[in-house]
């Protein structure tokens, strides 16, 4: 488990009930969450904001939303705290009106970007997520197995070391919590 992971979740939502924060779902939520098309390898940004800027309208293109709302609420919930989780992990994340159900985007990153992580590594590989905006608890169970997925060391490496999109697709297929 990322260092600090699970104490964040904790913090940030005191209401949640633990089974959620002790990440016990035991399916996999993550793999339909991304597609060909939001599984985006080896590319560079400057700044965070470059980074939400093109997710917002990747996910605008892709879901028929506006990227000005998705770039908003993945900006705001960023300024709250950052939402890396150190080891190069960062899910950054947020809730869209009219959304009707999560969606994802992951990005490995070519240059690692800083992220204020708590660890104070940059960030190479990062999942994207918007959730409908009253999807508390669904939001929480995601969270809470990308988490873990980005805790497990061998995924990392893989994630990292993999040639292709569709092969990234097939590995978080078959990963389980």
């Amino acid at each position: 488990m990322l260092p600090g992971a699970v104490q964040r979740l904790r913090s940030n939502n005191p209401q949640a009930p633990d089974s959620i924060i002790s990440f016990t779902t035991g399916m996999n939520l993550i793999a339909p969450l991304i597609t060909p098309d939001t599984t985006l390898l080896d590319l560079s940004f400057s700044s965070k904001k470059k980074l939400f800027e093109h997710a917002a309208d990747l996910f605008a293109q892709t879901y028929d939303l506006k990227s000005s709302d998705i770039f908003t609420s993945l900006f705001e919930r960023e300024r709250l705290g950052s939402t890396a989780l150190g080891c190069g992990i960062a899910i950054p994340h947020g809730r869209i009106k009219g959304l009707n159900d999560a969606c994802g985007a992951f990005y490995r990153l070519k240059t690692p970007l800083e992220f204020d992580a708590p660890d104070n590594q940059p960030v190479n590989l990062c999942f994207v997520l918007l959730v409908p905006k009253d999807a508390n608890e669904r939001h929480l169970q995601i969270l809470g197995e990308l988490a873990q997925l980005f805790g497990d060391d061998v995924m990392r490496e893989k994630m990292l070391d993999i040639a292709d999109a569709s092969e990234l697709i097939t590995l978080l297929g078959a990963w389980s919590s």
